[in-house]
């Protein structure tokens, strides 16, 4: 009667209560069960405080299952070092833990953090002979788990006996919370194998583990199959897990089949979009999700902010600014400094340097994004000041080398990138990866000292990657360099043989200097290994709708108005001094044609929409997903002249800011 009356109560008052009358009637020293009772249920009921006293104030406190019933108390509220606390002093006493104290205190020391203690009860575990326990080897696979001891927890696992669900479970989640996807995966058949009927948990670390379309057509199919609740959270672990696959169509499926979607669907199906290079739709869903009254959370805006990033689109970095200036998040570190970036990649470092001003704390990451900007944009000088007073406050590690040396490359610094290149191992322990070689290639090869960095790439003390001859071939494209391309092409058609663009550059290469029979070969060799050139287009954004265009574009409904006032421009441009260059155009054409091929390309296409659909003092900013092209380069410049406008053009590698016939980048790019 009166243990029925106490988990009835479902407050501390109505417990309180019942725990008078039992000490006006019963003497809680000696009935045992009683008192376990109460204290089990203070703690159930979030008052370890009030259990801890009266656990204090029993006399039968050499019963072991009262003990445990208090250290449950003290993990089931968080209070973790209080449960070891508790544990240590229960050997001090003389009292013996047994299996059902082992599981408790094991996921105390993983939540508390404390490596060490965590090998010791491991110990005690061996030594009081619960080692081959399934329950105390589940608790054991999950500690070694949190602390990345893949290895340890596999040998637990398969010194247990007898496992059970939790133990497969537990494993395959370690996998998982350690990259291990494979294994988990094969974890997960194995127990299919076994016969074990999977549970809720072990599903969602094996959706964890999987990267595959048909694997996850598998483990849907065990889902249904054993008859297991799609309930929400098992609905966006199989979202994430398409997504994970590339098929965003089902990740939508099972996104829009969840009816309750809670704050966890909305995020991460928004970054799944982001992560799939949808930039789009991670925005559009952004949107709706604020229209059904779902306030963001930290995942959720870092991943908009980056799908605004994709899209280069100026008008959306100010929307979603405004809203984490308005979120519960505007001082986090990791989101300001993807503003910062959201703003360089979209032309403008003026509001990025302000956000960088502004922010109250800045780490390694932060600095780096803001070095790298001022490259991007051309700002060689500005970046490798920045780093030097980056140095004086924090230690520079690979990623803020790799900015500044991309930035000393762009700005054609080149004692400059020595100096820091140097520094690396030097003064700061920081050993160059093959990325900083490449830098120092393309830093050599921009500024014409192919030779040099040939010679720098045959003492580099690891084997040469993709990167380090890719910056070679676009070195010897810029400066017509053939033979020693031919060199760096041959490397790269073994090290990055499914890269079109690697055959399509040296093809140009060849072409531009005359030696069509070679370009036509390079070609061919396209073809026969199945690899299509990359098509060239630019977008720009006019009233939040993004316009794209190709070469030769005419499916725009303003087409024939682009191609008059295209026709005017490019009169006016000639007589300030525009001559066309034919070497950008590689088809064996007629002259005349060669220069209507140049004059529709995409570039130019994008600026004169532009200039049509945009006020008079707005900027004009486009986006080209190659290297822009040579010509374009130069007709954008004269094009600014003319028009008294500033256009800004991102590229595939950097920033151009074309202002009153100059470019920021000084014809060094």
């Amino acid at each position: 009667m009166i243990i029925s009356l106490i988990k009835q109560c479902n407050n501390l008052s109505s417990l309180k209560a019942v725990h008078a009358a039992v000490l006006r009637t019963h003497d809680l020293h000696l009935n045992l069960f009683l008192c376990t009772n109460l204290i089990a249920h203070y703690a159930s009921l979030g008052s370890p405080s009030h259990a801890y006293t009266l656990f204090s104030a029993v006399s039968s406190a050499s019963d072991v299952f009262l003990w445990n019933v208090m250290i449950r108390g003290f993990v089931d509220n968080g209070l973790y070092n209080k449960a070891i606390a508790l544990y240590s002093k229960m050997w001090d006493v003389g009292v013996r833990p047994d299996h059902f104290t082992f599981p408790f205190v094991i996921k105390a020391c993983g939540f508390a953090r404390d490596w060490r203690l965590g090998k010791k009860v491991h110990g005690d575990v061996i030594e009081c002979g619960y080692a081959l326990d399934v329950f105390v080897g589940n608790a054991l696979i999950g500690l070694y788990g949190k602390f990345g001891q893949v290895e340890t927890a596999r040998k637990v696992f398969y010194k247990i006996p007898q496992r059970n669900v939790v133990s497969w479970s537990s494993m395959i989640g370690v996998y998982a919370q350690n990259g291990c996807f494979e294994d988990g995966w094969e974890s997960f058949l194995m127990m299919l194998n076994e016969k074990i009927t999977p549970n809720r948990a072990s599903v969602l670390n094996a959706m964890a583990c999987v990267f595959q379309e048909n694997d996850a057509g598998e483990v849907c199919g065990v889902v249904t199959g054993n008859g297991l609740d799609l309930d929400r959270s098992v609905q966006n672990a199989a979202m994430q897990m398409y997504a994970r696959c590339g098929r965003m169509d089902i990740a939508q499926v099972f996104f829009d089949r969840i009816s309750d979607k809670d704050l966890v669907s909305w995020s991460s199906m928004i970054e799944a979009y982001a992560q799939a290079d949808l930039p789009l739709e991670a925005v559009e869903l952004f949107k709706e999700m604020r229209e059904q009254g779902v306030l963001p959370d930290l995942v959720a805006l870092l991943s908009v902010v980056r799908a605004c990033s994709s899209l280069a689109s100026f008008q959306q970095a100010r929307w979603i600014h405004g809203l984490v200036i308005r979120s519960f998040f505007s001082n986090c570190i990791a989101l300001e400094t993807s503003i910062v970036d959201l703003y360089v990649k979209c032309g403008s470092l003026m509001y990025a340097r302000r956000v960088f001003d502004e922010m109250q704390e800045r780490n390694i990451i932060s600095w780096s994004t803001m070095i790298s900007g001022y490259g991007m944009h051309g700002h060689g000088r500005e970046a490798v000041d920045l780093f030097h007073q980056m140095k004086a406050l924090i230690i520079p590690d690979h990623i803020a080398f790799l900015s500044v040396l991309s930035a000393c490359s762009h700005g054609g610094l080149i004692a400059e990138g020595w100096d820091c290149f140097n520094s690396m191992s030097r003064d700061f322990h920081v050993t160059p990866r093959p990325e900083h070689y490449a830098c120092m290639v393309d830093l050599l090869g921009r500024a014409g000292r192919l030779d040099e960095a040939f010679e720098f790439i045959e003492r580099m003390p690891v084997r040469p990657d993709a990167g380090v001859w890719g910056s070679l071939l676009g070195a010897c494209r810029i400066h017509s360099y053939t033979e020693l391309a031919k060199i760096a092409a041959g490397h790269l058609f073994e090290l990055d043989a499914g890269n079109p663009g690697r055959y399509v550059l040296m093809s140009n290469i060849y072409a531009s200097s005359g030696k069509q029979k070679d370009a036509d070969e390079i070609r061919d060799l396209m073809k026969q290994r199945g690899l299509r050139k990359v098509a060239g287009h630019t977008s720009i954004e006019i009233k939040n709708k993004v316009y794209t265009f190709v070469a030769g574009d005419h499916s725009h409904a303003q087409s024939d108005l682009i191609y008059m006032e295209l026709e005017k421009l490019i009169n006016r441009i000639r007589q300030e001094g525009y001559k066309p260059d034919l070497n950008f155009v590689l088809h064996d054409v007629e002259e005349e044609m060669k220069e209507k091929m140049l004059y529709a390309h995409s570039e130019k296409l994008a600026i004169v929409f532009g200039l049509l659909n945009l006020g008079p003092e707005s900027v004009i900013r486009i986006k080209k997903n190659l290297r822009v092209c040579g010509d374009c380069h130069t007709a954008s410049k004269f094009i600014s002249k003319v028009t008294g406008r500033e256009i800004v053009m991102r590229d595939a590698h950097r920033f151009h800011h074309f202002k009153d016939g100059a470019c920021s980048c000084g014809d060094y790019w």
